[in-house]
């Protein structure tokens, strides 16, 4: 038996926790992993401890345990919900006070306040991680979102800052081509302590309502170009493949450019013409969207993305409604392709600066709802890389928040600001031209409904109280009174005096 050797030990060897586990063993920590199914605790060992030999697997969790150094630290790398609190349980009995238990899982932040709560109870550290990046991202570099108490984060900050992925520190761009055995070495780490209890699983929730607004906006910027250019997937590959040069610079907009050249093996047809359209969701995009509605913060943009997904799933209904429900009819709008591409590609960078504009604003709330002290320039340095959202993009945001911490909307800063205006007349057309062709686009919609609300200095919402009023008593404030007084008209007899709450 092997005991106190282990630096970090892991749970769960599903293709996320075994890519983890290989990453941490590459980067020369000694690691114990252990699966309910022990054939697939050997079959794993079996297939790569000869390349890794500070790879070490156990039958048992005793001996699993017992193989770690103190204070010993478990990652979970099992589904959210009750699998994740039955290792927890089976855990608790087994290690020291002091020792740490690390969720690397899609938890639901509020699960992992009260399981930190309830661990610190029993003398134990409780880190909820976010893990963004994908299997590629676990096996070569994540960018990882841990929130716990600052002692427990300091004993594992060794292990996740160098298994994180890296970033230059010249131009703020992912550093690639990390491969099995030989990991990156210097870089910046795309890994931060995020902040107490379930701060850094928020945060990860965050990050996946923007991957929803981000992937959805892209498929109505290549709605656009098939349906109304009737451009081919191959052409509009080689235009995102060209808007990966330039400000759209992301993992996103590359990869979409690869899928739209990919030929499909089967029927040698484009491969996204075979796809069926009807998109799933694991329930991310959703808590985000629940959340802001919670705490009255307006992200309608991940929303959108989220209903859009929900809407594709009705494929049948559409099907039928597809032949009852008419458009508009044939535009007589004469289209200029290149222009109407150029203008497609601003109102995409236009929607996307108000989608995360809404997603820090949510953060900014909710650290105020829940005691966190959040740091958004370095949030956005740790999704500049190894996660989905790595754009360089989000070096602009954390150089805005550099120069001003207190930023209560990424579009009050200046490099923003002058996007927008350089680029809104675009946005504006592209949204139009949407709309007379009968196209759907839900997310660039939203966002500069959004953009056009948030400027606005007056909004129709005096005529909506004035309603909630009538029906409802449910009081008003006046313009010419100081903010926080509530008034009431008597609407039955509105001759009467009104009534100040």
């Amino acid at each position: 038996m092997i005991e106190n050797t282990s630096d970090i030990g892991l749970i769960g060897l599903a293709v996320m926790g075994q890519n983890l586990a290989l990453n941490i063993a590459d980067h020369n920590f000694g690691i114990s992993v252990y699966n309910r199914t022990y054939s697939k605790t050997t079959d794993f060992i079996d297939r790569n401890q000869t390349s890794t030999p500070n790879l070490h697997g156990f039958e048992t969790l005793e001996s699993f345990i017992d193989s770690l150094k103190s204070p010993k630290k478990v990652v979970i790398m099992v589904q959210a919900g009750k699998p994740t609190d039955a290792v927890i349980d089976s855990l608790v009995h087994l290690l020291d006070p002091g020792d740490i238990i690390i969720d690397g899982g899609n938890a639901k932040w509020t699960d992992t306040i009260a399981r930190e709560k309830n661990l610190k109870d029993n003398g134990l550290h409780f880190i909820g991680s976010g893990v963004s990046g994908g299997e590629e991202g676990a096996r070569f570099g994540p960018s990882l979102m841990p929130g716990g108490s600052l002692e427990a984060w300091q004993a594992v900050e060794p292990i996740w800052n160098s298994i994180s992925a890296k970033v230059d520190p010249n131009t703020g761009k992912p550093i690639e081509g990390a491969l099995p055995g030989k990991p990156i070495i210097g870089g910046i780490p795309c890994s931060t302590y995020i902040g107490e209890n379930g701060s850094g699983h928020y945060v990860k929730m965050v990050h996946n309502g923007i991957e929803y607004g981000d992937m959805q906006m892209i498929c109505e910027a290549y709605d656009l170009m098939h349906s109304i250019l009737k451009l081919s997937p191959h052409e509009m590959g080689v235009i995102f493949d060209d808007w990966n040069t330039g400000e759209l610079d992301s993992f996103l907009i590359e990869i979409t450019g690869d899928i739209l050249k990919q030929t499909d093996p089967r029927t040698r047809k484009p491969f996204v013409d075979i796809v069926l359209d009807t998109a799933g969701q694991k329930g991310t995009g959703k808590w985000t969207s629940i959340n802001a509605l919670d705490m009255g913060v307006p992200a309608p943009t991940v929303a959108e993305a989220v209903f859009a997904r929900c809407l594709s799933a009705i494929k049948e209904e559409r099907e039928v409604a597809s032949g009852i429900l008419k458009g508009p009819k044939k535009s007589e709008t004469a289209i200029n392709k290149t222009d109407l591409i150029s203008a497609i590609r601003d109102a995409l960078y236009c929607s996307k600066i108000c989608s995360y504009a809404q997603g820090f604003q949510l953060m900014n709330e909710a650290q105020k709802e829940y005691g966190w002290n959040l740091k958004f320039g370095e949030i956005a340095k740790i999704w500049r890389g190894g996660c989905i959202i790595r754009a360089a993009f989000l070096q602009k945001i954390t150089e805005a928040y550099e120069k001003n911490p207190e930023l209560s909307n990424l579009l009050l800063d200046d490099y923003f600001k002058n996007c927008i205006d350089k680029y809104q007349s675009s946005w504006r057309r592209v949204i139009s031209i949407a709309v007379e062709f009968g196209i759907p686009v839900p997310t660039f919609a939203s966002a500069i409904s959004y953009y056009d609300s948030y400027r606005a200095d007056r909004l129709p919402q005096n005529l909506l109280q004035a309603q909630r009023d009538y029906f409802g008593a449910h009081t008003y404030e006046r313009t010419d009174e100081t903010r926080g007084k509530s008034f009431h008209l008597d609407w039955l007899n509105p001759r009467r005096p009104e009534i100040k709450i």
